[in-house]
């Protein structure tokens, strides 16, 4: 020191020589010294002295000082104590900076629990059976002109691999029926129940292979004779209440009675095997002969047939698939459809989508790139809002360092503010999870739950995310922090690059608003191919036609005078019997000779069976030939456009007059006439070859054209008739135009999926552009200032920030769009049918930044431009 001063009290002097780090009492000795002068000489002694008190009392806090060698003054709990009341102070303090971060890091977190509990409980399918790794479900691969792959074989196969092979321990047929009807007879009462996909033809077997355990019954007898039965305990109460349902009786189809003798355990929710009604195999007979048949069976491939087998230990794969292919050359020598029987491992039947595989492992590698991306944007963006305020805290930092705080110190202590923020952000997605999931499992159409008391993965999983988001969020501004210099600090001299390289920040920008400008353009193509598919003509009418299920007893006589009853009905237009609407997910494959070939074409082609009126009440366009006569047996065939091309004609007129010979020869007619192409599958698949003709053993379901003005009522009336008609069946019916919705329900929910990620992604990316706003705004304070001194105005401020967020996303958008062009590209390959991706994708996608990014930084952005000069200045 320059001058003798008179120091304040002895006692602090000698308390802090004898407790501080030999750092602190120079600085005590001197900076702090030159402080007091300065007071003295304005203020007086007492009062000098007063200051120079409070002062150190305010920074004499555990944690900031360091004590000299030997002195024991805080202990662990008082040092987070101190952390947390320091926490706390600066999040109370800054509640703009706190809400925006635990907001973000909620959000990201809440997803990444979503996505956790989704792949966790994909992964965990059927792996709870006895010997997973040797359980197979045998599958078809079907060789025309294209490959068609099914999980369906031909009902004998699995009784002929059976008795002729030793290779599986144990083989069990399984055949599932779709909307089979189950009645209840109690008293005068009858009950009907319609389970869809619920009711199973199963051979004894098929509970050695898989653990399914029963809670009343013996597993080895339960479906040994026919019309017996096996129930889920679920099931058993619905039907019979809290009594024993065993020695109960049901009716499958009001013609088959089964008798129940066993009950299963509910099935867990992470199997793919459904069915909850479990038909004795032998049964079969009564209820499908041509199915049942040891012959007949090899002809075709029905859906719902599928074989299961448990080989024995060590058994080929290869060897196994090398001996059923005799099958095809004993069984099917002369046909064109090439069969190639394969062994699909258990592990693989919920992942693969060839064979109807529910959840892809690539979606489940999407879902969990997208969860790790809003956790790292998420804690990216911290990082951002963090540096930013590190301007506000340099002062608090320097004063800190200078009265013996090392760099751990601080370190840890902003690791644990980072922390209470997490754990905060934690908190609110585990709330959020919770009310979220009812959502979830509606929108997957699955049954997860969450319970952190029983599923400690879960609860292991959200504790380490708390931790190592708070230490990827909270290493790099605590680590830049804790390094600021202390006179740079106390001076206002600290520069960007004390507080972390800008260029980083802008690169972080640019990555964040580059995948949402990616999930903005695929939003919009998959939007634009919904929209194409469900507006495009069709080539018939699909508005206002409602198909109504005939009734399983329907003869030709009775749905005859059927169809005239509801045709008088006031409302009905036009009606029709048939099998199908003209694009439906079911259709009877078949193969066909033409003319006198005696080999069959090498393609595979769809007959639909509809009576003469099936033409006009779907407004179907005939190109050459006329329409059906009216007949109940089939005498003439109608083929659409595609046929024609199939069988090489030259012209629709050529067709007339070819003889189509279909189903194993039972079908031979003339072609009378030839439609114009029309969609029989969804946009996914190109147009099929289709054969029209009059076979009424095969009609299933009326279509009838209404008068949508009193439709209400014209359908009440129209199940008025036919429960006349079916008093012991349940009426149904559905729209074709909401049946034909259905074949785009995955790019529907694809669609939602990027909607909700696209909306958490611009969000995220917001925060980002709001740190780096803050951040550009604390770093340009006296660059205004000067500004608007020399006579910038509001605007011309604003477009130095302006141009600087338009550059970023101007670079972002570069990088997205080739990225983005060339997904949707691939993704519009799985269409026959697609729109092209045009410019506007692009513009509207850069448009929705900008927007988005305007709204973002704009108040930022006006609050600076328009402080005070001088107010700018004075605080430089």
């Amino acid at each position: 020191m320059t001058k003798k001063t008179e120091h304040p009290p002895k006692l602090f002097l000698k308390f802090f020589r004898w407790y501080c780090h030999p750092q602190m009492q120079d600085y005590i000795e001197g900076d702090l010294m030159e402080v007091y002068d300065a007071r003295l000489k304005k203020l007086g002694k007492r009062k000098a002295d007063l200051k120079f008190i409070v002062d150190v009392l305010l920074l004499f806090r555990p944690g900031i000082i360091k004590p000299a060698e030997g002195y024991k003054h805080s202990t662990p709990y008082g040092m987070y104590k101190s952390y947390f009341k320091i926490g706390w102070r600066n999040l109370i303090r800054n509640k703009a900076y706190s809400i925006i971060n635990v907001a973000g890091l909620a959000l990201s977190m809440t997803c990444g629990i979503f996505i956790f509990a989704l792949v966790k409980h994909n992964l965990s399918f059927d792996n709870f059976h006895q010997n997973p790794e040797r359980i197979y479900r045998v599958v078809t691969e079907l060789h025309r002109d294209v490959i068609a792959y099914r999980n369906n074989v031909p009902s004998p196969l699995g009784e002929f691999f059976r008795n002729d092979y030793p290779y599986a321990e144990k083989v069990a047929r399984v055949y599932t029926e779709s909307g089979s009807l189950i009645t209840l007879r109690k008293g005068n009462d009858l009950l009907k129940f319609k389970e869809d996909g619920n009711v199973s033809f199963a051979e004894t077997t098929f509970f050695d292979i898989f653990n399914f355990p029963l809670l009343e019954g013996d597993k080895a007898t339960a479906l040994t004779a026919p019309n017996t039965a096996i129930l889920t305990k679920r099931m058993a109460q619905k039907y019979f209440g809290d009594k024993s349902a065993v020695g109960e009786t049901f009716w499958l189809e009001n013609k088959i009675p089964c008798t129940v003798t066993g009950v299963l355990h509910d099935l867990p929710t992470n199997t793919d095997i459904r069915s909850e009604i479990f038909v004795s195999y032998a049964t079969l007979k009564s209820y499908d002969p041509w199915l049942a048949s040891a012959t007949d069976g090899w002809n075709g491939i029905r859906d719902g047939m599928k074989c299961y087998v448990l080989l024995q230990p060590g058994a080929s794969v290869a060897k196994v698939e090398e001996v059923m292919s005799a099958y095809v050359k004993i069984y099917r020598p002369t046909s064109k459809n090439v069969h190639r029987y394969k062994l699909q491992p258990l592990a693989d039947v919920h992942f693969n989508a060839q064979y109807g595989g529910s959840m892809e492992k690539r979606s489940l590698w999407i879902l969990s790139v997208i969860g790790l991306f809003l956790m790292a944007t998420a804690c990216v963006n911290f990082i951002n809002l963090a540096t930013a305020q590190a301007l506000k805290r340099s002062k608090e930092v320097g004063v800190r360092k200078v009265l013996g705080s090392i760099k751990r110190q601080l370190f840890w202590q902003f690791i644990f503010e980072t922390g209470m923020i997490t754990f905060t952000g934690l908190i609110v997605a585990a709330m959020l999870a919770y009310i979220g999931f009812p959502y979830v499992n509606a929108f997957f159409k699955t049954q997860i739950t969450i319970n952190l008391f029983s599923d400690w993965t879960m609860a292991l999983f959200i504790v380490g995310l708390g931790f190592v988001v708070t230490f990827l969020a909270g290493y790099y501004p605590g680590l830049v922090l804790s390094g600021v210099q202390p006179v740079a600090a106390l001076k206002g001299k600290l520069s960007q690059q004390n507080i972390g390289d800008f260029n980083t920040r802008r690169t972080l920008i640019v990555a964040q608003f580059a995948i949402s400008q990616v999930l903005i353009i695929g939003m919009v193509v998959i939007m634009n191919q919904m929209r194409f598919a469900k507006q495009s003509d069709l080539g018939f009418d699909k508005e206002a036609i409602v198909m109504i299920n005939a009734g399983r007893d329907s003869t030709g006589t009775v749905a005859n005078t059927m169809k005239n009853e509801i045709s008088r009905l006031p409302g009905v237009e036009k009606i029709s019997l048939c099998f199908a609407a003209p694009s439906s997910e079911h259709d009877w494959g078949n193969s066909i000779r033409i003319d006198n070939n005696t080999e069959e074409v090498n393609f595979r082609t769809s007959i639909k069976s509809a009576d003469a009126d099936y033409v006009s009440t779907f407004d179907l366009e005939l190109v050459a030939g006329r329409n059906l006569v009216t007949s109940d047996t089939v005498r003439e065939m109608l083929v659409n456009e595609a046929m024609v091309r199939k069988l090489n004609l030259k012209s629709p007129e050529d067709a007339i007059g070819h003889i189509i010979v279909a189903n194993g020869g039972s079908m031979k007619a003339p072609i009378v006439g030839v439609l114009r192409d029309f969609h029989d599958k969804s946009f996914h698949e190109e147009i099929n070859p289709i054969l029209v003709t009059t076979y009424r053993d095969d009609y299933s379901n009326y279509a009838v054209k209404l008068n949508m003005t009193q439709a209400k009522s014209t359908l009440t009336a129209i199940e008025k008739l036919w429960t006349q008609q079916h008093p012991d069946q349940l009426f149904e019916y559905a729209f074709v135009d909401e049946s034909i919705a259905q074949f785009y329900a995955n790019e529907e929910a694809t669609l939602k999926l990027i909607q909700i990620f696209c909306f958490i992604a611009i969000f995220i990316g917001c925060l980002g552009l709001y740190g780096l706003v803050s951040f550009m705004a604390s770093q340009k304070t006296k660059e205004i200032g000067i500004r608007k001194v020399l006579g910038g105005s509001v605007a011309h401020i604003a477009w130095l920030f302006g141009k600087e967020f338009a550059r970023l996303i101007v670079i972002a958008f570069a990088l997205a769009a080739p990225i983005g062009w060339w997904l949707m590209h691939n993704w519009l390959q799985g269409f026959e049918f697609q729109i092209s991706i045009n410019a506007w994708t692009f513009v509207l996608a850069i448009g929705c930044s900008l927007f988005v990014a305007t709204l973002t930084v704009g108040y930022q952005v006006l609050k600076t431009a328009f402080v005070n000069p001088a107010k700018s200045l004075r605080i430089e």
